[in-house]
C-alpha cells in the first residue's frame, strides 16, 4: 500500500471524490448509519490516503491539538471491505501516528473508537479513557496514546 499525505487544498478532485466515496461506503452504507460525514472539519485536517495501485483502500484524517480535541486527533479510520485482511488498518494507523508526531510535534493523540475496535487501537498504544458513549447510534469510547 502506498501512503499519501495531503492537506485539503492538495487533494485533487479525484482523490477527494474517492475519500468521500470510501467514507460513505463504509460508515453510511455498510454500517447502516445516517450521519453528517461532511462536517466542515476536512479543511482543517491532514488526509492520510492508502492506495493499492489507483484504488483508495484505506484512509484517516488527522488534526493538530485544539481543532478536534485538546490533544492531536486521528479520525475517520477506514479500510475498504475486501482489503481488511491485508493489515492495511495497521499500516494506515501507523502512518497516521507518525504523521501526527512529525507534523504536529506531539505524541499525545486522542481518538473516538468504535468499541468493537478497542483491541486494534490498544495494539498501537492507545488506552481507553472514561465511559463508553453512543456516537451517531454506534457505541464508542475515547482512547488516548501518550
Amino acid at each position: 500500500m502506498q501512503i499519501k499525505i495531503s492537506t485539503f487544498e492538495e487533494l485533487n478532485l479525484k482523490e477527494l471524490y474517492k475519500v468521500l466515496q470510501l467514507r460513505a461506503e463504509v460508515f453510511v452504507v455498510e454500517q447502516d448509519c445516517v450521519y453528517q460525514d461532511i462536517d466542515g472539519k476536512d479543511e482543517k485536517a491532514l488526509h492520510i490516503l492508502g492506495f493499492e495501485d489507483d484504488e483508495l483502500v484505506a484512509y484517516t484524517r488527522i488534526f493538530p491539538p485544539g481543532i478536534y480535541f485538546s490533544e492531536a486527533a486521528i479520525g475517520r479510520v477506514v479500510v475498504k471491505e475486501g482489503h481488511r485482511k491485508k493489515n492495511y488498518g495497521h499500516e494506515i494507523l501507523k502512518a497516521s501516528i507518525r504523521a501526527v508526531e512529525e507534523k504536529f510535534h506531539t505524541q499525545k493523540i486522542k481518538l473516538s473508537a468504535q468499541t468493537y475496535l478497542t483491541t486494534f487501537y490498544e495494539s498501537h498504544g492507545f488506552e481507553q479513557i472514561g465511559e463508553g458513549y453512543l456516537e451517531d447510534g454506534i457505541p464508542h469510547i475515547a482512547m488516548v496514546k501518550n
